[in-house]
């Protein structure tokens, strides 16, 4: 769950939820909230290809619409964005989040940082954990140092595309805390889209939900009861290389 999070910098900005189904998914019961799909409580994905093909059938009511642009989350919402973009016949490109890491135990969030600088940070946990101003600064520093080293490493010399006016479908392998892609949507929100969709095969509930209160739509295939790790619902959830994220970018989708 996402508690007392702030954003650096983020205007106020309240948004309507809404659910775009394909007639598949109209017959699938909701979870009882506007901006939410539940495909199936225990799907299980062969990897994030399969998990991408799943998905873009959930997104089956974008396909073919104008200025539509599928943005996946480096490192592993790259394959599955892949998947949608083809499928979709949208654009794909690469967008790049960091997760702030707590001091000594960096596999916790204490927040996140994004493209165009998006950044949330969970005030509640930072407090809790006695973390000074000065690690939550010298984390946000070195993130944002490799967070620019891998924005060089994807693109080369290749600007982002522009986000403007266009539907942005953001889509990642999963979410746990949900605070990577909140740093995201609230960095293409600041861009002027028309639109902001988030898209993900896997997520607990009380993430996907939340984030249903900022993106305009938010899409999730699978959420499993007692969810513990997106890679729970994967049989091959190797670690996305750099080279493979070069090598589908580079590969057309429209």
């Amino acid at each position: 769950m996402i508690v007392g999070t702030r954003s650096i910098p983020m205007s106020e900005h309240t948004c309507r939820r809404t659910l775009n189904m394909s007639p598949t998914v109209k017959k699938i019961a909701m979870s009882g909230w506007s901006g939410l799909a539940r495909r199936n409580a225990r799907l299980i994905f062969r990897d994030r290809r399969d998990a991408g093909q799943v998905l873009a059938e959930e997104l089956a009511s974008y396909r073919g619409r104008d200025n539509l642009l599928v943005l996946g989350l480096a490192r592993g919402g790259v394959p599955v964005g892949w998947e949608v973009a083809s499928f979709l016949r949208a654009p794909l490109d690469v967008f790049l989040v960091r997760k702030l890491g707590v001091p000594q135990w960096r596999e916790l969030a204490m927040g996140a940082i994004a493209t165009g600088g998006g950044m949330v940070v969970n005030d509640n946990l930072v407090r809790n954990l006695g973390i000074s101003d000065e690690q939550l600064q010298a984390t946000i520093a070195r993130e944002t140092e490799e967070l620019h080293r891998r924005e060089s490493a994807y693109r080369g010399e290749r600007a982002p595309v522009d986000i403007s006016g266009n539907t942005v479908i953001l889509v990642d392998d999963g979410i746990a805390t949900g605070a990577s892609m909140l740093a995201a949507v609230r960095a293409v929100r600041a861009a002027n889209p028309a639109k902001v969709v988030v898209a993900v095969p896997v997520g607990p509930e009380s993430a996907c939900k939340q984030l249903g209160e900022e993106a305009d739509d938010v899409v999730c295939a699978t959420m499993p009861p007692g969810f513990e790790a997106v890679g729970q619902v994967f049989e091959d959830f190797h670690q996305v290389t750099d080279d493979e994220v070069r090598e589908l970018l580079a590969t057309p989708t429209v």
